[in-house]
């Protein structure tokens, strides 16, 4: 039985919030759901839990005058009263000069990702994913941690001017790091998907273990500009923070890298190597995002940059209308083209050089060039005439995601990664291996 709201109960929720309001406009917000987890650590389950919640959040205005309130009762009198409370408190708000009031009707994509292998995932199926990643690990002499997470919800926008907006979706994260006894090993892998079915826990829990068994007893490089094979995970650990900038405002406004010279900004210009195009679809069954901002405004197909070239920025509907343009979505989730080269065969073509697993760690610099340092984590090896020759120790890295998408020398097969420091249930990011000349890197780290 499905532990979140179907669409005809939450409609009847939002009419009768509706129907309480006072407000010269309203909305609703609504999230429903259940989140289950299963924690390891020392090749051993430490925790386990499911968690299932409902909120509503009521946002009433009074002319430009805003405030929400958020409830978990979901009966007459809790309605009620959460709609007074956010009444109550707009009316001492100042007024919000960027308001524009609530979106009537909308169209929005079809969606079907809702997978009964994930909105039914049991506590023993859990366990026996785990499982097979620690029996695995112990069998090895070796120790193995990580987190499986999944959830299953809905989210609801209604509003006073007839907006009604559904999606439900399931999805899971798991993720593992395996160490030597001795500690001076280390192996990571995850992944990210909505449908449990598709999940090879033993293979996951494989590579782990491979490279936390290569990784033993890392030899120290020199810091400085390096040609790099990086797996996807890294991959996506930089270009995802390259998407997160796309915000028109910012840049119109001379405030980031997509900032024109003397004013505007920089759609139009290609900016990164020809063979980098990355968009965003929810209706995609690769990515599965949301098909709607917490305002109602849809999510649609948008490619962000094309052949190198920047095609789009995301435009709120505020800065769009001050801008005269047409607003648009939020990559929640993106596809960044690739090649055909394999990861074998980036290493066969590099003299010498870096295999990165993930980076970590990883803090601004500088917003103008989208500039961050970070750490590389969990399998960091040499590779000399075409092959992996030792485990190195990790390096602390200072780069743009700007300049390693201009030095690009091969890109692999997109693939779908778990692309965050956290184990959260992320959007869905499908990014290639690229193999990149010039990533500099700073210092060492005796860090594992």
């Amino acid at each position: 039985m499905a532990n979140y709201m179907t669409r005809e109960q939450a409609q009847r929720i939002v009419d009768r919030v509706l129907s309480f309001s006072n407000a010269d406009q309203a909305r609703v917000n609504i999230n429903s759901g259940e989140e289950g987890n299963t924690r390891f650590a020392v090749n051993q389950i430490s925790t386990a839990g499911d968690v299932v919640n409902a909120t509503a959040t009521v946002t009433s205005a009074f002319g430009r005058r805003t405030a929400s309130a958020t409830t978990n009762r979901f009966d007459d009198d809790s309605l009620r009263r959460v709609v007074e409370t956010s009444e109550q408190l707009a009316r001492l708000s100042p007024e919000n000069p960027e308001y524009l009031g609530e979106l009537g009707p909308q169209t929005y994509p079809e969606i079907d990702s809702v997978f009964a292998s994930t909105a039914e995932l049991t506590p023993d199926r859990r366990a026996a994913a785990v499982a097979a990643v620690t029996e695995a690990a112990a069998a090895r002499n070796l120790l193995s941690t990580g987190f499986l997470l999944h959830g299953t919800g809905s989210t609801v926008v209604g509003t006073s001017e007839g907006l009604f907006a559904y999606n439900a979706d399931s999805r899971m994260n798991f993720t593992t790091t395996v160490r030597t006894p001795d500690g001076t090993g280390s192996g990571w892998a995850g992944i990210g998907l909505n449908d449990f079915d598709q999940l090879d826990a033993r293979d996951l829990g494989m590579r782990a273990i491979e490279k936390a068994e290569r990784s033993r007893d890392p030899r120290a490089v020199e810091p400085g500009r390096w040609t790099v094979v990086m797996e996807p995970t890294a991959v996506a650990n930089m270009v995802g923070l390259m998407v997160g900038s796309l915000n028109a405002r910012p840049a119109d406004e001379g405030r980031s890298f997509f900032s024109k010279p003397g004013g505007g900004n920089r759609i139009g210009e290609r900016f990164l190597d020809e063979r980098v195009t990355i968009w965003s679809d929810p209706g995609d069954p690769r990515l599965f995002s949301t098909p709607f901002s917490g305002g109602g405004l849809p999510n649609k197909r948008e490619v962000w940059v094309e052949n190198g070239t920047l095609r789009t920025l995301n435009y709120d509907r505020f800065w769009a209308q001050r801008q005269q343009r047409e607003p648009n979505g939020f990559p929640a989730g993106y596809y960044m083209d690739g090649g055909d080269a394999t990861t074998e065969q980036m290493i066969a073509s590099t003299e010498r050089g870096l295999l990165i697993t993930r980076l970590w760690y990883i803090r601004g610099v500088d917003p103008r060039t989208i500039l961050f340092t970070g750490l590389t984590r969990d399998g960091t090896f040499l590779i000399e005439n075409g092959r992996i020759t030792a485990p190195v120790k990790n390096l602390r890295w200072n780069e743009s995601p700007i300049f390693m998408l201009n030095n690009i020398e091969m890109m692999g097969r997109p693939v779908r990664v778990s692309p965050s420091e956290s184990s959260g249930l992320a959007a869905a990011t499908v990014v290639p291996a690229l193999k990149v000349r010039d990533f500099n890197f700073t210092s060492l780290s005796d860090a594992v």
